[in-house]
């Protein structure tokens, strides 16, 4: 009977405080030579409309790396650690990730890849750099400059329900 209580207390205290509601979008970015990125971001829909939030607001996050249709590396908030390149500014009104390179601005992104973009990590290691020169790529701990395109190309996000393309080349027919 004691064990029964106890569940049923248990059950009560999770009705009583319901999970905080999430919001998730994905994007897809098109580098220079055949770079690519997919990913998604994840954060609590009480910001949605509220603006700019930045990367302690944010709850999941994953971006995956590709050349040329072919995976490159992977990179997710799960993988975090202190001496990460973790910076992020996402407009949850446009769902937009700013773009321009401008940290006073909030248009500066650091997703596992500094200002150098050499930091991503070795075998395996991808990360992504939205500074003032450009917007690139990091593969292994190196500075993909084949992959650079200009710092002010948007970066859009879209529900999950939407179909994204992000090949690189687009077809002509």
């Amino acid at each position: 009977m004691t064990l029964r209580l106890i569940a049923l207390a248990a059950a009560g205290l999770l009705t009583a405080h319901p999970a905080a509601a999430t919001a998730r979008f994905q994007f897809c970015w098109i580098g220079a030579n055949g770079y690519t990125m997919e990913g998604q971001i994840e954060f609590p829909e009480a910001l949605l409309d509220t603006g700019i939030i930045n990367e302690t607001q944010v709850t999941g996050f994953r971006v995956q790396g590709f050349h040329d249709g072919l995976p490159v590396g992977f990179w997710s908030l799960a993988m975090l650690k202190p001496e990460t390149s973790w910076l992020l500014h996402f407009d949850t009104r446009s769902l937009q990730f700013p773009t321009g390179g401008s940290r006073s601005q909030q248009t500066y992104q650091e997703w596992n890849a500094n200002g150098e973009v050499n930091d991503c990590g070795a075998v395996g290691g991808f990360g992504f750099n939205g500074g003032n020169w450009a917007q690139d790529v990091c593969i292994d701990n190196t500075w993909i400059e084949a992959s650079s395109i200009d710092p002010f190309t948007p970066l859009q996000a879209y529900p999950m329900d939407v179909r994204l393309n992000c090949d690189a080349v687009l077809p002509i027919s």
